[in-house]
């Protein structure tokens, strides 16, 4: 039986899919959670009261909600795989030769000389505007995800304000000192500390926060961070295998949101518009998947808890795309041989960021399993008949049929008859007879109602 909301720690569930959040910022697995541990330690030094250091928790593990929304203009702009420019803009620094240096080393790499210098020259001209729009799609989603998650101002704020700096010069609103909220203060320097400790160790690290203070961090949470740093017992903590248990365990007690089965919805919905924002080309999918997921499930009769656990599941099945660079998903072309491996990987990825999360576990092997089919042609496992469940081979229906039936970068999204036509031709092969048959029932039924082109 699918798992039930019952006594689940929200912050063991929200922080094992901060692992996805990692992923699109091209982080090391973990990062959120290190950065939170980091940041606990400092706010609890600052004497921040126990309603605040809540707000503090989530605002950490939950900063990089927005980060995704970007990634598809990132890539459009400098010509770049997104993944490996957010993990480098990091470790970057703010002088201008550095900066400059990064421009020159990430943009159009891999393009012609033409469109690179034309990208170069556009980067030159606009780059504050560039950096200005990146920085406030970031902002401006990261909080809308919070605020849907049912967060007060406290978390969602200080996921907008996360790129503000103590001198005046960060982003979004270019808010100074104690102007920033302390939330934000406290989870920018956490970040920059986790970052340089994971790329270069513990002094690293230090060093790195302590040439920032003044600048873009908070002098007071600095001094807090180099005391909470004089214990071997912190970076012990920060560099053991089982951060991930201590920090869950480190939230500080609040009833104001209950686990309930309406909340695991919101969050499986949360989590889907994090993956769709990723590339104009997957706006809405899953939503859509969920949705022709559901009504499959209906004309087959599935009971009401089951269809309500397979939308979830149908919501997350692509979670793992987070970890794919927008230069292959957006492609307009054949994917290389190396481009296609990493595509696929978005499958397993999919089944070990649900894996970690409790009461979504049993939805990870069809987040794993989505792309295999009956013929065992599929992929990650190659799964043949019986071995694929009947919930995944539902999930493989809609997912197929609507990327048949939406545009892609290749090509315009395909009439509904076109669509069902090349599906009946794998029916038995790829995809389950009965499941394409309970779709094509239900599409009938909608009778236009689906935004669906004829």
């Amino acid at each position: 039986m699918p798992d039930r909301a019952q006594n689940i720690p929200l912050a063991a569930l929200l922080g094992a899919l901060s692992y996805a959040l990692d992923l699109t910022e091209g982080q090391p697995v973990g990062h959120c959670v290190r950065s939170t541990w980091i940041g606990m330690q400092v706010g609890r030094r600052m004497g921040l009261p126990e309603d605040q250091l809540w707000d503090l928790y989530y605002t950490i593990l939950l900063k990089d909600l927005g980060c995704s929304s970007n990634a598809a203009r990132i890539c459009e702009l400098y010509l770049s795989d997104d993944l490996a420019f957010k993990r480098d803009a990091k470790t970057m620094g703010s002088s201008l030769p550095k900066v400059l240096g990064f421009i020159l080393s990430h943009t159009g790499r891999r393009s012609a000389l033409g469109d690179r210098l034309r990208a170069l020259l556009n980067i030159m001209r606009e780059g504050e505007t560039i950096v200005d729009d990146l920085i406030q799609t970031r902002c401006h989603r990261g909080a809308a995800i919070a605020r849907s998650l049912r967060f007060p101002a406290g978390v969602s704020e200080g996921v907008h304000s996360l790129d503000e700096h103590w001198d005046g010069q960060g982003r979004p609103d270019r808010l100074a000192g104690t102007a920033i909220p302390i939330n934000a203060r406290i989870a920018l320097l956490a970040q920059v500390a986790d970052v340089f400790h994971s790329a270069a160790g513990r002094e690293a690290s230090l060093t790195e926060v302590r040439a920032r203070k003044g600048n873009w961090l908070d002098p007071e949470a600095v001094a807090c961070f180099e005391a909470a740093a004089a214990d071997p017992a912190f970076w012990a903590t920060l560099a053991s295998e089982g951060i991930a248990d201590v920090v869950f365990a480190l939230a500080p007690a609040r009833s104001t949101i209950t686990v309930d089965e309406d909340y695991l919805d919101d969050i499986a919905r949360a989590f889907a518009q994090i993956v769709d924002s990723k590339s104009p080309f997957t706006s809405g999918h899953s939503e859509r998947v969920a949705l022709y997921a559901d009504l499959i499930a209906a004309e087959m009769d599935y009971p009401p808890a089951r269809r309500r656990w397979l939308k979830r599941a149908a919501l997350l099945h692509d979670i793992g795309k987070l970890g794919v660079s927008n230069a292959i998903l957006d492609k307009n072309g054949k994917l290389d041989d190396e481009e296609w491996r990493q595509m696929r990987r978005h499958a397993a990825l999919s089944e070990e960021i649900l894996s970690r999360v409790p009461v979504f576990c049993e939805m990870a092997r069809i987040g794993g399993a989505h792309h295999e089919r009956l013929d065992g042609r599929g992929y990650p496992r190659g799964l043949r008949g019986d071995e694929i469940e009947e919930e995944t081979r539902i999930v493989s229906v809609a997912d197929v049929f609507d990327a048949l039936t939406a545009d892609r970068p290749y090509r315009a999204a395909m009439p509904v008859a076109k669509a069902f036509g090349i599906m009946r031709a794998d029916a038995g092969t790829a995809f389950d007879p009965a499941c394409l048959a309970a779709l094509e029932r239900a599409i009938q039924a909608s009778e236009g109602r689906l935004a669906l082109v004829a």
